[in-house]
């Protein structure tokens, strides 16, 4: 796939007595974000707070879309879509951050939905990450123990300013979205910390994902709130 001009990730929250309409939102809308003008690749997720990546992590209160686009003009008029308006509608709270890519390497359903793998220089403004992951059944028992400590640890990392987790099902398929102050406070988390470290290294001897992706962008602009409160 081409490498899109801006990546959308919005985060929609719900009261509790909405969540039957954005689980229909999330069912409705999958095909409909696919086939907006300009959308090269979208996926509508559910959240959590990403401790374990089981079903225990979830979070009905707030759902994601993401949405990689050919052009920024094609973002903007997502605005005015049928989703959109849709959640507007009985949404409490978005958050949105729009992204350009920086480097990615892997793959998600089988495309490379932020371009063909690459690295990229060093971007001295805020960064954000995104991982996905699709486990492999016989695995997930030994892949689920060795995560509480990363995910205990990612949140006293300095320069964090936020991280959810993401997935398409409760189960086997596991992402983080994580914002950050600046590309050294990333790499801090991801190749100085210990509990990460020792993660990465177990990833190609343990033989855990069937499938996987990481992601780096460039931070265009963080619209809304998440909980309350600019990230």
């Amino acid at each position: 796939m081409p490498t899109p001009e801006i990546v959308t990730l919005d985060v929609w929250k719900v009261a509790a007595q909405t969540v039957p309409r954005a689980l229909w939102r999330m069912a409705v809308d999958r095909r409909t974000v696919t086939r907006l003008p300009g959308a090269q690749f979208a996926k509508l997720l559910g959240t959590g707070d990403g401790t374990t990546f089981t079903v225990r992590d979830a979070d009905p209160l707030h759902w994601a879309v993401l949405v990689a686009w050919n052009s920024r003009a094609d973002a903007d008029r997502y605005e005015d879509s049928r989703p959109v308006r849709a959640w507007r509608g009985f949404a409490a709270e978005r958050l949105q951050v729009r992204l350009a890519p920086l480097s990615s390497r892997g793959s998600w359903s089988g495309r490379e939905p932020f371009g063909g793998s690459r690295s990229a220089p060093d971007y001295g403004g805020p960064v954000a990450s995104i991982t996905r992951a699709r486990l492999r059944p016989t695995k997930a028992p030994s892949f689920w123990r060795a995560v509480p400590p990363v995910a205990a640890d990612l949140h006293t990392v300095p320069g964090l300013r936020c991280a959810i987790g993401v997935g398409e099902a409760p189960l086997g398929y596991q992402g983080t979205f994580s914002l950050w102050e600046s590309t050294n406070a990333m790499r801090e988390f991801a190749h100085r910390r210990s509990a990460h470290r020792e993660v990465m290294a177990a990833t190609p001897r343990e033989g855990w994902y069937a499938e996987e992706l990481f992601a780096r962008f460039r931070v265009l602009e963080v619209r809304g709130t998440l909980d309350g409160a600019v990230p």
